[in-house]
Order: C-alpha cells, then sequence, then structure tokens
C-alpha cells in the first residue's frame, strides 16, 4: 500500500521568494515515514520515494545555504548547488544504518555549495588542494572583522586547524583580491579607472595602425630590393643570389671558377653590387 505524501505544487515557480514559499509548505516526515520511502527506493527502485524524500527536506538546504551568504554569489544558486547534494546523498542513504536522512545528508550538501563557492569565488581558484579549502572556509568564519589579522589571531587560527602560519597569511591575502576587469565599465567612477589594467598595459605589435605600416613597409622594402636587383648586371645579381639568398650558400673560389675569375674578383663584384643595392634601398626610403 502506497503511503505518497500530498506535496503542493510542483517548484517551477517563478522567483526565488515563490520557491522558498513553496518549500515551506513541503510536510515533515516522521521516522517512520522516512524510512519506509528510503527502504522502498532502495528496494523497488521507487522513483516517486527518492522524489518525495528529497521535495521534504529541501528546507534543510536552504538552512545550510544560509550559512555561505556572505560569499557574494547568489543564494538561488548555493540552493541549486545545495539540492544537488541533497540528492546525491537520497541515492546513497542507507536507512538500516540507524541516522536520519539530514543528518546523512549534511556532509553531500556541503560538499555541493564549497565546490560551487571555490569555483565561483574568482577568476583564479583561491584553494586547489584539500587543505587550502578547509582553511578557506575556516578563514572565513574565523576572521572577527573585515581588517587584516593580527599575529595573535593568526597564530591561533593556525593552531586551531593545524597550519603553517604562512599558510594562513596566503589565504587571507587571497580572500583579500578581486577579480578586475581589463578596462573600466561604464559606470565605474573615472578615479578607479587607473587600477584598470586596460589602462598601463600595453600589447606591443598589436596596434592595428602599426601593423598594417609595417606590413606596407615590408611589402615596399621588397619592391625596393627586386628594383635595384634589376638594375645590375647578370653577373652580380647571381652572385649576390648564390652568397647571399640561396639555401646552401656559394664560396668566393665555387664562383671564381664558373666564371674563370680570382676569387679576389669575385669578392670586389659583390661589394660593388652590395654598395648598389645600399644606395638604391636609401634612396627609396
Amino acid at each position: 500500500m502506497s503511503n505518497a505524501l500530498a506535496l503542493p505544487i510542483n517548484l517551477s515557480v517563478g522567483t526565488f521568494d515563490a520557491y522558498l514559499n513553496v518549500v515551506r509548505q513541503m510536510p515533515k516526515l516522521t521516522i517512520e515515514q522516512e524510512r519506509d520511502l528510503a527502504l522502498r527506493f532502495r528496494d523497488d527502485g521507487d522513483l516517486e520515494a527518492a522524489r518525495e524524500l528529497v521535495m521534504t527536506n529541501l528546507r534543510f538546504v536552504i538552512h545550510v545555504a544560509r550559512g555561505y551568504s556572505g560569499y557574494g554569489l547568489s543564494m538561488p544558486d548555493i540552493i541549486q548547488e545545495g539540492n544537488i547534494g541533497l540528492m546525491k546523498a537520497v541515492k546513497r542513504f542507507d536507512p538500516d544504518v540507524g541516522v536520519r536522512l539530514v543528518s546523512f545528508a549534511v556532509h553531500w550538501i556541503k560538499a555541493e555549495i564549497h565546490e560551487y563557492v571555490i569555483k565561483n569565488w574568482g577568476i583564479v581558484k583561491v584553494a586547489t588542494t584539500k587543505a587550502q579549502r578547509k582553511l578557506f572556509f575556516n578563514l572565513r568564519k574565523s576572521k572577527q572583522d573585515l581588517g587584516w589579522l593580527s599575529n595573535d589571531e593568526a597564530v591561533a587560527i593556525a593552531n586551531d586547524l593545524n597550519v603553517d602560519v604562512s599558510a594562513v597569511y596566503e589565504m587571507e591575502q587571497r580572500l583579500g583580491n578581486r577579480d578586475m576587469s581589463f578596462d573600466m565599465s561604464a559606470d565605474e567612477s573615472t578615479e578607479d579607472s587607473y587600477v584598470a589594467p586596460a589602462s598601463y598595459l600595453y600589447q606591443h605589435g598589436s596596434d592595428p595602425a602599426a601593423l598594417l605600416e609595417d606590413s606596407d613597409w615590408e611589402g615596399h622594402a621588397q619592391d625596393v630590393l627586386a628594383d635595384a636587383m634589376a638594375e645590375l648586371d647578370e653577373r652580380s645579381q647571381d652572385i649576390l643570389v648564390c652568397r647571399w639568398l640561396a639555401d646552401e650558400k656559394a664560396t668566393l673560389h665555387e664562383l671564381a671558377e664558373r666564371y674563370n675569375v680570382s676569387a679576389e674578383r669575385i669578392r670586389q663584384l659583390e661589394k660593388n653590387a652590395m654598395k648598389k643595392i645600399k644606395a638604391a634601398v636609401e634612396l627609396a626610403a
């Protein structure tokens, strides 16, 4: 015989306040009701029983999520992550252990919320290791005010969490940092514009005008060089190509044998040809 509860309307509501109102209407389960639903889901794969376990414990997720209201993140999003943790807990819950679902689920709810907070605290991850994550959340709770920790406070926190004082100071600095837009948005004060990276960072070679100018100049220089080469006699052109432009450069003696002259004569022809090229380039500059 089914012991399905009369649950209120579904959670497809338009506002966060409406969601909270619906969750408050969810009936609370007795120990017997919770055990019956858990057994039906575990033994029979009854998804409706699992849904009732989740729906009737959503208020507990809200209670846990409110403890993370000081992280500057959307409360509806935090609650949504906590709900995922609740569903994972329901999937793994064993009614024969003898504990209530909320006692078992709190670990899974907090784990999902912690993961969400760490990923969305900033663009750069504030904590990556298990120890850093523990320090991150405990430090937030341990700080007595918004100011920097005194040495005594830092030592006390380090002793409580069994970490080095340097780790406490490093995490405090990470907590004090904030993401910054590259350029100042329209609604920011001009007094703060100097801190925007766009005001002091410059990527050389990224100016479109400079890139176009360089491209035009490179093309112009190639044209000038080609015209200057064309003004040389055929032998001088061949010497320059063999000595400077070929993949395998020719030696003076190899060219001397080709043209049946001395190596010194090849050197003189090369020198004169280079002078003509240089003069043409300087004239076109």
